[in-house]
């Protein structure tokens, strides 16, 4: 089996040179998540500017975290046949250059292609920040507070993006949501450069070309038919196609790897059912928080006509409960056991969002703020699942655990997105009976366009002065943001029902296990 060396042994780091590093990593990961929520707020400015078509919004936004996705296993197995430190700064060198060329963008497909480069730029950065914690805090009490910082920076980047996002707007024109990156990377690359130690295996493997194939094609086709489902229905014959061939190429690439001597991707890692359910809940933690991130900041602008800099401020309680659990998931996990922990952090999350379920449907924004917190409370299981699975991982294999653990992370975020926004839609649709206003001077292609969101409704309501299609609509809205928090709520308590057979019930993640 191969081991890790490195020029400066982590018994050997000072602890002030420790806790740097995990500032530069914190710092690294926080602007790679907060890129994936940033956009958000942005894209209605760059759609307007250049006249970006449908399909182009839709490669704008996704292009990012499809790259991202493909590619995280490969950058793991590369920083740790070539180096992390030099993966991680070559990444940060990457992300900031391609953000400051957004300067001289002209059209939308250029746009596309600088986020395919930012999401090559993210999978270089984000597995190898969790993987060099795990190296660096060779101490377990020590290693369960940095991966509950860094858990915790992982959910605080995704609130806090649209919140920066809409800061931003306020001031500057859309070219700042991806120029803030610069400075940012700026830093790290310097700072980085002296704190970091190097890290690589002193028997680098081959690379298996077919694998990284297979590892990215897989993950692209998954994660475009998530995103697809969510956009096109369950009856659209080219999703359901992308899907089975990623599906597919998934198994052969899990085979391949299992099969091999000296495999890209650890995926025996899976028959540790402390790792498992780690995995599980880094997953579901952030499954259930892109996706209320996502509506409720639809509803808080198209429903409730607040500016972005209103609504990224009116998503701060999320942030808030979010940064409380993961200062204090640590220090009870101690107390009372990780597993408690953990699905204690799920229920909250599940019964935050049953509870908007059981509110009155004309809502307002007090109405919800208890389950913004609670939701914001559910990502502190984060902070102790980033601990289990790297508890429960040896050194050697930590590139592995931290790959999988930033795909899963990634995906729970397009699952999330994708499934409970694809349930948003349905609800809407079937509760505002678009053709129920069918009416001479309206032509159906305008229903059409219409049915398609609550943006559109409003548009087509505005346009035509149609007061009870507009109220309607924001009702449908409404109702279509409760029954989607419930359905998310029951899932979520289910998998920690799952996850709460899965780990033993005295299992310390302060112990070198």
């Amino acid at each position: 089996m191969n081991k890790i060396m490195n020029t400066n042994s982590s018994d050997t780091l000072s602890a002030k040179r420790r806790w740097t590093a995990l500032l530069v990593l914190s710092i690294s990961l926080f602007v790679i998540v907060m890129d994936m929520t940033i956009l958000i707020m942005a894209l209605p400015a760059i759609v307007a500017e250049l006249q970006a078509t449908a399909i182009e919004q839709l490669w704008i936004v996704d292009i990012y975290s499809l790259i991202l996705a493909g590619l995280i296993v490969t950058m793991s197995f590369l920083g740790d046949r070539w180096g992390r430190k030099k993966i991680l700064l070559f990444g940060f060198l990457i992300f900031g250059v391609t953000s400051l060329l957004i300067l001289f963008v002209t059209s939308a497909t250029q746009i596309i292609i600088l986020r395919g480069v930012l999401g090559l730029a993210g999978a270089m950065i984000m597995p190898t920040t969790l993987s060099m914690i795990r190296t660096i805090f060779v101490d377990a009490k020590e290693r369960a507070i940095a991966l509950s910082v860094w858990a915790g920076i992982t959910g605080f980047g995704s609130v806090l993006g649209p919140i920066i996002g809409g800061v931003l707007l306020e001031q500057f024109s859309w070219h700042s949501t991806f120029l803030i990156n610069v400075p940012i990377a700026i830093i790290a690359v310097i700072i980085g450069s002296y704190v970091l130690p190097e890290y690589k295996t002193d028997d680098p493997k081959p690379f298996d070309l077919m694998s990284a194939l297979l590892s990215l094609m897989s993950m692209m086709a998954l994660v475009w038919s998530i995103k697809s489902f969510a956009k096109e229905g369950l009856t659209h014959g080219l999703t359901w196609t992308v899907c089975l061939l990623g599906i597919i190429l998934l198994i052969l690439f899990i085979q391949r790897n299992i099969r091999a001597t000296a495999p890209m991707l650890d995926v025996l890692l899976f028959k540790n059912k402390i790792f498992t359910a780690g995995i599980l809940t880094a997953m579901i933690s952030i499954f259930g928080m892109s996706a209320l991130i996502l509506l409720v900041t639809q509803w808080l602008q198209l429903v409730q006509g607040f500016s972005p800099l209103q609504t990224g401020l009116y998503i701060l309680p999320m942030a808030i409960g979010e940064i409380s659990a993961t200062l204090l998931a640590p220090w009870l996990a101690k107390k009372i056991g990780a597993r408690t922990v953990i699905v204690g952090g799920l229920v909250i999350s599940g019964v935050g969002l049953v509870y908007m379920w059981l509110l009155p449907v004309n809502f307002n924004y007090s109405d919800i703020v208890p389950t913004l917190v609670m939701v914001g409370m559910g990502v502190g299981s984060l902070a102790v699942a980033s601990a289990l699975i790297m508890s429960s991982t040896s050194v050697d294999r930590a590139s592995s655990a931290a790959a999988i653990e930033e795909t899963v992370y990634d995906l729970g975020n397009v699952l999330g997105i994708a499934i409970l926004g694809s349930i948003a839609t349905i609800v809407y649709r079937s509760t505002l009976n678009i053709q129920s206003f069918k009416m001479p001077n309206l032509k159906q292609s305008e229903l059409h366009y219409a049915n398609e969101s609550i943006a559109n409704t409003l548009n087509l309501a505005s346009d035509h002065n149609l007061t009870h299609l507009y109220t309607q609509a924001t009702k449908s809205f409404n109702i279509a943001l409760m029954d989607t928090a419930l359905i998310g709520g029951v899932g979520i308590l289910v998998i920690a029902i799952i996850i709460y057979r899965l780990i033993p019930k005295n299992y310390d993640i302060t112990e070198n296990n």
